[in-house]
């Protein structure tokens, strides 16, 4: 069993930054993939930013250049630094862990408002 607790959501104005956090807990914490989705009214959750058990990050088209995902194994939490917001980064955000799509586990979500 692992539980994912996502913390750092808040209200930024355009062009701001917010970092957000997902600590884990349980068992065996570094052999999962670590994601961050997001998810607005009648869209589907998608996929924003992911790192690899052995550290190698991918992101969506939508935040490359502007989102940063980093993982610290000590900790057993992920990271996702999020700078030049844009108002289309509203969204209520999930922390995702994985393993080899046998295993998976959802945080409870955190809002980011990006609004002037």
């Amino acid at each position: 069993q692992v539980q994912l607790v996502e913390s750092g959501g808040g209200l930024v104005r355009p062009g701001g930054s917010l970092r957000l956090a997902c600590a884990a807990s349980g068992s065996r914490i570094s052999v999962y993939d670590i994601g961050w989705y997001r998810q607005t009214p009648g869209k589907q959750r998608e996929l924003v930013a992911r790192v690899s058990s052995e550290g190698i990050s991918n992101y969506a088209d939508s935040v490359k250049g502007r989102f940063t995902i980093s993982r610290d194994y000590a900790k057993s939490t992920v990271y996702l630094q999020m700078n030049t917001l844009k108002p289309e980064d509203t969204a209520i955000y999930y922390c995702n862990a994985d393993f080899l799509q046998f295993a998976t586990y959802w945080g409870q979500g955190t809002q980011v408002t990006v609004s002037s």
